[in-house]
């Protein structure tokens, strides 16, 4: 098994327009960066997940005016709903770059007056056809009749004053990079560019606008703002410290190992993008991965649309990692995948409950049955035990293949490929049959035993994919962190012989298709019909019976309003009583990215030498305020024991992990 310690990799979404709520649309392809980038930390490389927003632009104006707000406050409202949905769909990223963070506009106006004073940015006039909701300059040929080529709307006419950069000179070393490289997954998408943009001559690209104010103003030019592209491009490298002294691992991490996007931003990068970073002189990404959309009904998923399905909803009804499961699934790279909801429900119950959830409860109930939830010591091989074995065995090359060339689908399909052979290996070897004699009772117990390690290695590789509910299968089985290491992962004999499982609830429930059709139709229905005015989200049927009713005078808040509140684990680096007040004691904690201060008033249970060098749990997103002259910046939880306060402390959890 090839260990990849400290071997750096980056990885990217693209940074999503915060025009409106987010929706699962948007889920695909920051579940694909996230995926790729926790099996890279599980194969022990030093990642770099970056994710963000694009938050300037013309059509953010105008939804701000339309709301009565300013634009930064009507993108700070929108981007907490990302940050909410990507803390819900667990999302492990490094860092979360806005376009309106001061050191990333200071870096995009350095490197717009770089571009200019090397030639490459020039002054004219923009006249011709333009889409303000892709917010791109279209010439006649490039229509597609007479509308945007890249969202079928309508264009208008635009003439203005407008800085340039020139993209001819770069047309040769692009064409050869799209062609000759493998730069573009999948390549078949080379030749429509090519073809479309490259042979006919690169226009120059119109990089500013003087029609409206929210944006990076040209620092030499300040009646301009730099223009969409370089701005939200640039972010790749200003999000490492490129142009700005925020961060320093632009030399550690660049060049990017892969670029995540759709199919509707493909040009801009794979076109522009290594444009800029050749007018720059800078190495150029490694990989461009590009995907399609999510389809429904035929057309894509968008909002303009009034066809997205919200992910909050089906979330609570299914949980995140079957929803992620489920897009990741089913889009190839590269092609759309059509959304319904039979595809998904049908899908979780063919892979999820039927496939590997099946397989969990069946060895679990059956080493309990049959031996009291510990497997003997003495043990008989048999027959299809090598296949079985042959087939887990190899499963991780196999994954690790298809995760570097950002085939999710298909890797996912190799590792339910092994979770079905397992289920059959159960149909052949008939465990029940065996229970009967107690000679039998070696050979059950290598059966089960050989189940246990394959649903190991399965659920192993399958954490990065699905990382909430695998470690609710490592428990059951009997699995402690080093048995579901990744170098584990390509032998057989991890678990003990001996090992003990514990029975738990049913990792996937099965559901009545036809009934939950009808519901989920009817949510959805709803959610689409409601108006732009954010709204309670229909209430969602319990699925549980014995729900404890809520105490008296405590409000009921939805999963929404509750995800808004970021949990994290925190390291107590040092602490020492506040002057000014008798109760406070004043935190420096490390929460991941960095340090902060928190005061909490936790003095008269707690001596600083208690709490220096544990770890807490941290309400990361609290507004600061100035408690008795020091800033505090979150708030630690603690239990209320009637006449105690005790601290919730965490053990082997790691600064900045999230709590769910």
């Amino acid at each position: 098994m090839q260990k990849h310690n400290g071997e750096k990799y980056y990885i990217t979404t693209p940074i999503y327009y915060p025009s409106g709520n987010p929706h699962i649309g948007h889920c695909y392809t920051t579940a694909a960066c996230d995926s790729i980038a926790r099996y890279k930390r599980m194969q022990g490389c030093d990642v770099m997940f970056l994710t963000g927003t694009d938050e300037h632009g013309q059509k953010i104006e105008q939804k701000a005016n339309e709301a009565g707000v300013t634009p930064k406050a009507y993108v700070d409202k929108i981007v907490e709903k990302f940050k909410s949905l990507w803390q819900y769909m667990n999302i492990s990223y490094d860092r979360y770059i806005r376009t309106t963070d001061d050191y990333h506009v200071a870096a995009v106006q350095k490197i717009f007056k770089d571009l200019y004073d090397k030639g490459y940015i020039y002054k004219g006039e923009y006249k011709g056809k333009y889409c303000t909701p892709c917010e791109s300059f279209w010439t006649e040929s490039q229509l597609v009749d007479g509308k945007c080529p890249d969202c079928g709307r309508p264009v208008v006419e635009a003439k203005e004053e407008a800085y340039f950069f020139k993209m001819s000179p770069f047309a040769e070393r692009i064409e050869k990079l799209l062609t000759e490289t493998d730069y573009l997954r999948p390549k078949t998408r080379a030749l429509e560019l090519v073809n479309n943009f490259i042979k006919p001559g690169l226009a120059d690209l119109c990089v500013s606008r003087t029609s409206f104010r929210w944006g990076i103003p040209v620092t030499f030019d300040e009646k301009h703002v730099v223009y969409v592209w370089i701005d939200a491009l640039s972010n790749y490298i200003t999000a490492l410290g490129y142009g700005n002294d925020r961060y320093n691992d632009y030399d550690t991490f660049w060049p990017a190992d892969v670029h995540m996007v759709a199919k509707d931003i493909m040009r801009f990068h794979a076109i522009i993008w290594p444009a800029m970073l050749m007018a720059l002189d800078l190495p150029l990404p490694k990989h461009l991965a590009v995907h399609g959309w999510i389809t429904f009904d035929g057309k894509k998923m968008g909002k303009s649309l009034g066809n997205v399905v919200d992910p909050f909803m089906l979330g609570e009804r299914y949980g995140a990692d079957a929803i992620r499961y489920h897009i990741l699934r089913e889009m190839a790279l590269g092609a759309d995948s059509s959304f319904s909801n039979e595809i998904m429900i049908n899908r979780i119950n063919t892979d999820l409950a039927n496939g590997l959830g099946n397989l969990v409860s069946r060895t679990v109930a059956m080493a309990e049955k049959y031996f009291g939830g510990t497997l003997p010591e003495q043990q008989q091989s048999g027959d299809f035990d090598d296949d079985l074995i042959a087939q887990a065995t190899a499963l991780s090359a196999i994954v690790d293949e298809y995760v570097d060339k950002t085939q999710l689908n298909k890797a996912l399909e190799a590792i339910f490929n092994v979770v079905a052979r397992a289920n059959k290996y159960i149909d052949e070897t008939t465990p029940w049959i065996l229970a009967k004699d107690e000679s039998s009772y070696p050979r059950l117990a290598c059966v089960l035993y050989n189940l246990l390690e394959t649903i190991r290695i399965v659920s192993t590789l399958l954490s990065a994919f699905m990382p909430s509910t695998m470690p609710m299968v490592w428990e059951q089985i009997g699995a402690d962190k080093d048995a579901v290491a990744y170098d584990t992962t390509d032998t057989f004999g991890t678990l003990p012989r001996t090992v003990t499982v514990h029975k738990g609830a049913i990792i996937f429930p099965r559901i009545d298709v036809e009934k939950e059709i009808g519901e989920l139709n009817k949510l959805i229905s709803t959610a689409q019909t409601a108006s732009a005015k954010p709204a309670e989200k229909p209430a969602v049927e319990k699925k549980a019976s014995g729900a404890a009713e809520k105490p008296e005078g405590v409000a009921v808040i939805g999963i929404e309003d509750f995800m808004k509140v970021r949990l994290c684990a925190a390291k107590i680096l040092a602490c020492e009583p506040v002057k000014k007040s008798r109760k406070l004691l004043k935190l420096t904690l490390d929460d991941g990215t960095g340090e902060r201060t928190v005061a909490s008033g936790i003095a008269q249970y707690y001596t600083p030498d208690e709490l220096t060098g544990k770890t807490v749990v941290l309400v990361s997103n609290l507004k600061p305020a100035v408690l008795c002259g020091v800033e505090s910046n979150g708030m630690i939880l603690a239990a209320d024991a009637g006449d105690d306060v005790k601290v919730i402390f965490l053990e082997d959890i790691a600064p900045g992990s999230l709590i769910r």
